[in-house]
């Protein structure tokens, strides 16, 4: 089984995931924006097990429709590299995309908060687009 490494930008935090991602998304919220410090957040979800290398801080935060959401990022360099959700943390990790660095990573299959995407970002063809949050 394929394994695939994200770390933050120092090194100093990693994570090791098995397996394809069992999906791939963009979402256009503000709160991504803001903790990106871009105009989206992608992310990719993997399936248990995972190991995390080094040392996180975290910070949780409250979704629209009250799901919790652990992020782990770089107490050096602050990067963002993955996140849990808080009841399912046994299941499954969403991971940054740009934390694994491959630009042959596989494309997003679905886009949130399309009400808050910038007008300017284009979406490769075939992405599933939901203007909020469709769970």
């Amino acid at each position: 089984m394929q394994s695939r490494t994200a770390s933050c930008t120092c090194g100093q935090l990693s994570i090791e995931v098995e397996g394809e991602p069992g999906g791939v998304g963009v979402c256009h919220c503000l709160a991504c924006q803001r903790r990106t410090g871009s105009v989206f957040a992608a992310l990719a979800g993997f399936a248990v097990p995972y190991k995390v290398f080094g040392t996180a801080t975290e910070y949780v935060r409250t979704g629209d429709q009250g799901a919790k959401f652990r992020f782990s990022f770089c107490p050096v360099c602050g990067s963002t590299v993955f996140h849990t959700e808080e009841g399912y943390e046994d299941r499954f990790v969403a991971v940054a995309v740009g934390a694994f660095a491959d630009p042959s990573f596989p494309p997003p299959q679905d886009s949130v908060y399309d009400c808050r995407r910038h007008p300017w970002v284009q979406l490769p063809p075939g992405v599933i687009v939901y203007d909020k949050d469709p769970t």
